[in-house]
């Protein structure tokens, strides 16, 4: 039986706006990121679905609690959480190596306490896969962070695709089908908002 998993990266944060590395640190929602959540709302109104999950962080809690309301129950689960970057957490993305450098973007975390992107990948495909794997999952919404969610989706599929077509801005939603215990990348769904 096909189920469906939608995986949301969360609004737009403080920390998104000032640029700083957000992984296991956390900052609120701005306007902007409230506006976006309530977009996605609309976009996924049709949906039916069965269950939530958020990331343990307060940034996608209030992202779901916006799309789903406070009094709709949610599980919260630290393994959606982003890419810890251990003593890098909360300063300025000026310090991020660019990936496109000599130097591989990987090495520079684990150094300073943070978690190599395999790490990522492997909790968020354990988590996703012991989520949908229940009887009762049919459609489930997820929201979790937007590197945490393309590592998810390097494991399913090349990233470029969308990576090449627009990015995987703040609250972009991946839609996947699941069987008998893979995941297929369908398409990413981007709430309009003004």
């Amino acid at each position: 039986m096909i189920k469906h998993l939608y995986l949301m990266r969360h609004g737009e944060t403080l920390f998104n706006k000032r640029r700083k590395i957000q992984g296991w640190c956390d900052s609120p929602l701005t306007k902007t990121g409230i506006l976006q959540a309530k977009a996605a709302k609309k976009c996924l109104k049709d949906i039916s679905f069965d269950h939530y999950y958020s990331s343990t962080s307060e940034r996608c809690c209030d992202t779901l609690e916006i799309i789903i309301g406070q009094d709709t129950p949610y599980k919260r689960l630290k393994q959606l959480k982003e890419r810890n970057f251990g003593d890098f957490e909360g300063e300025s993305e000026d310090l991020n190596p660019k990936r496109w450098s000599e130097f591989n973007y990987d090495d520079l975390f684990p150094h300073y306490g943070g978690e190599y992107t395999h790490d990522v990948v492997e909790r968020m495909s354990k988590c996703l896969l012991e989520i949908m794997e229940n009887d009762d999952h049919q459609n489930v919404l997820a929201v979790s962070h937007g590197g945490a969610c393309y590592s998810f989706l390097s494991s399913v599929t090349d990233p470029n695709i969308v990576r090449d077509n627009g990015g995987f801005t703040n609250c972009c939603i991946l839609h996947f089908e699941y069987n008998d215990g893979k995941f297929k990348y369908i398409d990413i769904l981007r709430p309009e908002f003004s």
